[in-house]
C-alpha cells in the first residue's frame, strides 16, 4: 500500500529496486562467504573490520564491499568500529520462508526475469529459454538441473505441506470413497492422506513425467496400492477426468492457469461430479493475508507465472476464484479460513 513519504524517502525508496538484483547478489555472496553468520555469531559485541577478514579468510576488497553494501540495505549496523546484523539479516540466516524464496528466486527465476516483458507481450514464457525449449515449466520440470529442481518443489512444498493436515480433516468428515487430487505434484498429499488412516481409493492426476515421480515416492512408501495413477494434459479439449469421485482436491494447482483454463478445468471436473461430492481448491489468495510480506512474496510469485511457468497465470484474490466457480457452474459451499501456518483460505464447492 502506498505511505505518504516525502521526496528524498520516495527517491532512496526507487534506488533501492534500481539495484534491487545487484543487492540479491551481494547478499547471496555474504551467506556464501560466511560473512552474515560471523558477524551474527559475535552478537551482542559484533566484530571489527579485520576480525571479520580474519573470521571468513577472505580479502580486504571482498569484505569491505560486502559490508558497505549491506550498511546500507539493513542487512549491518556500524557501531564503534564494530559490525552487527540487523533483524533483516537474522531472516536470511535463519528465517525458512526468506530462505525457500531466495533459492528458488536465484535457481529457477533470476536469469530468466530479464524475459518478463517480452512474457507479457507474447504470453508465453520468454524466461523458460535459459533452461531449454519447452512450452512450459511443467512438460520442463523433471529435465531440470537437479539444484533447479530442488529449489522449485521446496517452494512449492513450503506453502502448501503445512495445511494438509487441515485440509484432510475437512475432507475426511464428508466420509469421501474416492478421493481425486489434480495436480497430485509428487505425492505428498496422498501420502499424508494415508498416514491419517484413509483406506479409501486416491486417484492422482498429473502430465504423464510428473505422475511418475508421484508414483515411484508412493511405491517406494508401499501406497501405491491404495492409489490410482491417471496421466492427464487437462488444458487438451478432449481430457475426461475418471468418474464417480467424493471429493476433488486441487491444491496449489489453478493458479498454473489463465482465467479461461480455469474456467475450463473446473467444468471437466464438474461433469465427474455427483450431487454429494465436494471440490476443495487451496489457494494462498494474496487479499487474505494479513502479513505484507506475505502479500509481496505472493505478487511476485506472478511474475515467476509470468516469465518462467507459463506466460498467462498469477497469484489470484479470491474474488477472482470464486467467479471462475461461478462461471463453471459450481457453488461455493464454504469457505475455510486459515487453512495450515500460512494461513490458507480452502474453497469447498459443489454442483449448483
Amino acid at each position: 500500500m502506498s505511505k505518504k513519504i516525502n521526496m528524498a524517502d520516495a527517491k532512496s525508496l526507487a534506488q533501492r529496486i534500481a539495484f534491487a538484483p545487484l543487492t540479491f547478489q551481494a547478499v547471496r555472496a555474504m551467506l556464501a562467504f560466511g560473512i552474515l553468520k560471523a558477524v551474527d555469531d559475535a552478537a551482542p559485541q559484533g566484530l571489527t573490520l579485520e576480525e571479520i577478514k580474519n573470521k571468513c579468510r577472505q580479502n580486504h576488497y571482498i569484505v569491505t564491499t560486502l559490508l558497505e553494501v549491506g550498511l546500507f540495505t539493513d542487512i549491518f549496523e556500524l557501531h564503534k568500529n564494530r559490525y552487527k546484523t540487523t533483524k533483516t539479516a537474522q531472516c536470511f540466516l535463519y528465517d525458512a520462508m526468506t530462505q525457500v524464496n531466495m533459492n528458488f528466486v536465484n535457481d529457477v527465476c533470476y536469469q530468466g526475469a530479464y524475459y518478463l516483458k517480452e512474457s507479457f507481450e507474447t504470453s508465453k514464457p520468454q524466461g523458460l529459454k535459459v533452461f531449454g525449449d519447452w512450452p512450459t515449466v511443467y512438460e520442463a520440470l523433471s529435465n531440470l538441473p537437479e539444484k533447479v529442481q530442488r529449489s522449485w518443489f521446496a517452494f512449492d512444498h513450503f506453502y502448501s505441506d503445512n495445511a494438509f493436515d487441515d485440509v484432510i480433516k475437512i475432507i475426511i468428515s464428508k466420509s469421501p470413497k474416492r478421493v481425486f487430487d489434480v495436480g497430485c505434484n509428487t505425492g505428498k498429499f496422498e501420502a499424508a492422506f494415508i498416514d491419517s488412516g484413509f483406506k479409501g481409493e486416491m486417484f492422482l492426476l498429473d502430465l504423464p513425467k510428473q505422475l511418475e515421480r508421484a508414483k515411484r515416492n508412493m511405491k517406494a512408501k508401499g501406497y501405491d496400492k491404495y492409489c490410482t495413477f491417471c496421466p492427464v494434459d487437462v488444458l487438451k479439449e478432449e481430457t475426461k477426468f475418471p468418474d464417480k469421485p467424493d471429493a476433488i482436491l486441487m491444491s496449489q494447482f489453478l493458479d498454473c492457469f489463465s482465467i479461461e483454463e480455469i474456467i475450463s478445468i473446473l467444468k471437466k471436473a464438474k461433469a465427474v461430479m455427483h450431487g454429494d461430492c465436494r471440490l476443495y481448491i487451496l489457494e494462498p489468495f494474496w487479499d487474505n493475508q494479513r502479513f505484507e510480506a506475505a502479500k509481496l512474496s505472493l505478487t511476485h510469485t506472478s511474475l515467476y507465472f509470468t516469465a518462467i511457468a507459463n506466460g498467462n497465470s498469477k497469484m489470484y484474490n479470491e474474488s477472482e476464484m470464486s467467479l471462475c466457480v461461478k462461471k463453471a457452474g459450481l457453488t461455493i459451499v464454504k469457505s475455510h479460513k486459515n487453512i495450515g501456518s500460512c494461513e490458507y483460505p480452502l474453497l469447498e464447492c459443489k454442483k449448483k
